[in-house]
């Protein structure tokens, strides 16, 4: 009888895989897919509700023998019942037979490797002297997004921002108390981008956003992420990127086919490029540049065989009849 198995949140959660290793995991992925060996088609996708999205995000990565899929949903209005935006699943298969070895919840990995991505991106397009991030969106992305970062770069001040006052509180109490990092309230959108060295947006991804970001907010050597896809940037402050990259040029593609960032600069290069030394990083501590990095499976991929073999050596989760 053949066997799965399966982890819920609190177990990938006691496994205290830390985001040094998400990042170096997430890194692996990277190179491997900028070298071209990582099977990764664009995510196909359902949308029930207005704005909400389930996703299916199949990949193979040759390079550490992995099959994965991961089933995820965003719900922006999720918070109104007091659940979560992102929730899903993840599927890990064995190569040489197809069967599933693997069922684990999704939602920490996706939170841990999303700030990963950006830290990831910084590490090869922010300047290295960056002290001061804007963060609009104090959610999971604004906590992943700053963890990750902190561990890559020498960060000094977080300007914070969110549409919730509560939340926004919340978020610099918490991680004031976590980083050895000034993180401050600021009051309007504009006041966590203007003149920050890197901006991170992470509200909810809209098909029709009515975004607010001005290029007279992005100074010169800034490097941006968008966690939400273009919803907070006017399309002229991303036009005068001088470098505009993103995670998977397909997948971006497929997205604007589907109605999706209609107005953006043509892509530089894919992240897995730059990692992999295809293509140049920042080459002038001027550039302006934003890695529009959507979420691709490789990801979530490398980071969940770390979770599932570590799982299996500590004896952590369920085994389950097939």
């Amino acid at each position: 009888m053949h066997e799965i198995l399966y982890l819920s949140r609190k177990d990938v959660e006691a496994l205290d895989f830390g985001m040094t290793d998400v990042i170096d995991a997430v890194e692996e992925a990277f190179k491997e897919r900028g070298t071209g060996e990582a099977e990764m088609p664009p995510k196909p996708g359902v949308h029930p509700l207005h704005d909400a999205f389930i996703h299916a995000m199949p990949a193979y990565l040759p390079g550490i023998s992995a099959v994965r899929v991961k089933w995820v949903s965003g719900y922006p209005e999720n918070f109104k019942r007091g659940l979560s935006y992102i929730s899903g699943l993840i599927i890990l298969n064995d190569p040489n037979t197809g069967l599933p070895i693997s069922v684990m919840d999704a939602t920490w990995i996706t939170a841990k490797r999303t700030g990963a991505a950006t830290a990831l991106a910084a590490k090869y397009l922010a300047s290295p002297d960056s002290k001061t991030v804007g963060i609009i969106g104090c959610g999971v992305q604004g906590r992943s997004n700053l963890e990750a970062l902190d561990a890559v770069m020498k960060l000094e001040e977080v300007r914070a921002y969110d549409i919730s006052s509560e939340n926004l509180h919340r978020y610099v109490d918490e991680m004031t108390a976590e980083f050895s990092i000034a993180v401050r309230a600021v009051n309007s959108p504009r006041e966590a981008a203007d003149g920050s060295d890197i901006i991170v947006t992470a509200g909810p991804i809209l098909k029709h956003p009515s975004p607010i970001i001005e290029k007279s907010w992005v100074k010169a050597g800034v490097f941006a992420s968008p966690v939400d896809f273009d919803s907070y940037w006017k399309p002229e402050a991303m036009l005068m990127m001088d470098k505009f990259c993103t995670d998977d040029l397909p997948q971006l593609e497929y997205y604007r086919s589907t109605g999706y960032f209609q107005n953006i600069p043509s892509v530089y290069a894919e992240l897995g490029e730059v990692v992999a030394g295809r293509k140049a990083g920042r080459e002038s501590p001027d550039e302006r540049i934003m890695s529009m990095n959507l979420g691709v499976a490789i990801e979530d991929m490398a980071v969940a065989v770390q979770i599932y073999e570590k799982a299996r050596r500590k004896g952590i989760g369920k085994e389950l009849a097939l």
